[in-house]
């Protein structure tokens, strides 16, 4: 299986916006963007090239879908499933993309305030920390269906303790119910497109796939 081993910063420069992969220090002073606000590869005050100004509609459609895939850290193969998943339910793609890849128990762990970053909380649930309705889920992919309830094995990790000092000083979502200080929470309902913290336009992506 391949995995990305360069340094996850290098996706927010590519982006030129925060996806928000390295938890607290994206909302600090640290932020490489606050250093570095301009794309890997070239020097500061490197001017762009034309084809860099004017992207394609290609260009257009690739970059709304890196920015998706990159967030939520998911492998090309692995992103166009969740397409082809959307595609064959009733309702608009775009959105059904947004509420599969949010249900991830990774990105729900994440949203909980239970990880500081969705990397983080990716490697929780493979090394067996979360519980999903009383029984062990150690696949980050798994799907989290509403009425299912987060539960940390380990509420005192360090790790633990530190994302939900940091989560109490973030926004809530009106689609989970959290108990941060017993590190438990439920799905309530299908999340939405509204949860994302960059503003993404899905329906380029479903362009993008169907070509």
């Amino acid at each position: 299986m391949g995995r990305y081993i360069d340094p996850v910063c290098r996706k927010c420069r590519r982006e030129s916006i925060k996806l928000y992969l390295k938890g607290e220090k994206c909302f600090s002073a640290k932020c490489i963007l606050e250093k570095k606000n301009y794309m890997p590869g070239m020097g500061r005050g490197s001017k762009l090239s034309p084809r860099t100004r004017k992207p394609s509609d290609y260009g257009t459609q690739l970059r709304a879908k890196q920015k998706v895939r990159h967030l939520y850290g998911v492998l090309e193969k692995q992103f166009r499933k969740y397409f082809k998943e959307a595609a064959r339910q009733k309702g608009i793609t775009g959105d059904l993309l947004i509420s599969l890849l949010e249900s991830r128990l990774d990105n729900v762990v994440f949203r909980m305030g239970f990880a500081q970053s969705r990397r983080a909380a990716r490697q929780m649930v493979r090394h067996g920390h979360i519980r999903v309705n009383d029984r062990n889920v150690n696949i980050p992919s798994f799907n989290v269906n509403p009425g299912e309830t987060i539960t940390v094995k380990k509420p005192d990790l360090d790790i633990v303790k530190k994302a939900v000092e940091t989560a109490k000083k973030r926004q809530t979502y009106d689609w989970l119910d959290v108990d941060l200080e017993k590190r438990v929470g439920k799905l309530i309902s299908i999340p939405t497109k509204d949860a994302m913290e960059i503003d993404v336009q899905e329906q380029l992506i479903v362009e993008l796939y169907s070509r």
